[in-house]
């Protein structure tokens, strides 16, 4: 059985500025039908390598292909299939919701009116729109301006959409929104996104990249992603000097991070370990070492997105 082509795939691709690399040898590879997240502090290059994949910018050296087609020599064919959300979207405020994504189909449908306004109906619907669907843009909240730059990406029945940011200036709500529908287009498209925001690369993504400093810090299934980071985290409830336990921790050969929580005058370690046996059996012990430290609570937490993130992009022990 043959192995199927990625929809996004990119070898040494490098974007620099007045020598400076925004974008460093990234070997991207983008599977079909996959929730992909892109994830990485703000200036990681993230909307860099966006652009490049859309033809916006031209690279300063590598190659990169969008459904086998090179990025720079095809790009007119690549985004005549692709939906794509900016960071920052912008409307024609006097506009309607409906009229809006009936301007963006203008530009790809030429089918009979009827079908492009029940296509219309059914991404407003989508999205949670429709009962907003014919007011003016200009009333619109930051989440609604958010739904529907995804229903104008998705109007044309896109195979891969690329959303830069799409959930950053939403409150939970609103996220969980987004993340919703993103989910919903898994079916029929691909979806490529950028992001900052770890829980919601853990809640739907199946497929990531964490970006650190313009290059490849980490990419893969997020199972994988998580199974080769530390691995296992555990909290630790404690009275005394924090920093003084969170120092003979990190003496430990075991011990990979230790931050410290404070929440209503009660300190918490999350500790980052590399063997999770010998945590477990000597943990404690290290701690209650210090006579004056109290240890009121210990548990193993599975490791998150966010332990895995630390460790590579922060890259320091103990700092949080």
């Amino acid at each position: 059985m043959a192995v199927e082509e990625p929809v996004v795939q990119t070898a040494g691709l490098t974007k620099s500025y007045d020598g400076l690399d925004v974008v460093r040898s990234l070997d991207l590879s983008v599977p079909r039908h996959s929730i992909f997240g892109f994830l990485g502090p703000n200036g990681a290059g993230k909307t860099t390598t966006m652009k490049m994949l859309l033809g916006l910018i031209r690279p300063t050296a590598g190659t990169g292909a969008v459904f086998g087609l090179d990025i720079e020599r095809s790009s007119s064919q690549i985004r005549a299939r692709v939906g794509y959300l900016p960071q920052d979207p912008r409307f024609y405020e006097h506009m309607t919701a409906r009229e809006t994504l009936r301007f963006a189909a203008s530009f790809f449908f030429t089918g009979p009116k009827a079908a492009i306004e029940d296509r219309i109906a059914s991404m407003l619907d989508l999205v949670g729109l429709t009962d907003a669907a014919d007011r003016a843009i200009k009333g619109f909240s930051g989440g609604e301006r958010q739904r529907l730059g995804i229903a104008q990406a998705q109007i044309h029945e896109p195979e891969l959409l690329i959303l830069d940011e799409p959930a950053a200036s939403l409150d939970p709500l609103g996220r969980r929104d987004v993340l919703a529908i993103l989910e919903g287009f898994r079916a029929t498209s691909t979806v490529f996104y950028s992001t900052h925001l770890l829980d919601d690369v853990q809640r739907v993504s199946d497929t990531v990249c964490i970006l650190n400093k313009g290059g490849i810090a980490a990419q893969g299934p997020i199972s994988e992603i998580l199974s080769a980071g530390s691995g296992t985290a555990f909290l630790v409830d404690v009275v005394g000097d924090v920093d003084r336990a969170r120092l003979a921790l990190l003496a430990e050969s075991w011990v990979e991070t230790v931050t410290i929580s404070d929440v209503d005058g009660s300190a918490t370690l999350h500790v980052v370990v590399s063997d999770a046996q010998a945590a477990e059996s000597r943990m404690q012990r290290v701690l209650l070492a210090d006579e004056s430290l109290v240890v009121k609570g210990f548990r193993r937490q599975t490791a998150s997105l966010e332990d895995v993130f630390v460790s590579l992009v922060e890259g320091t022990r103990g700092d949080g």
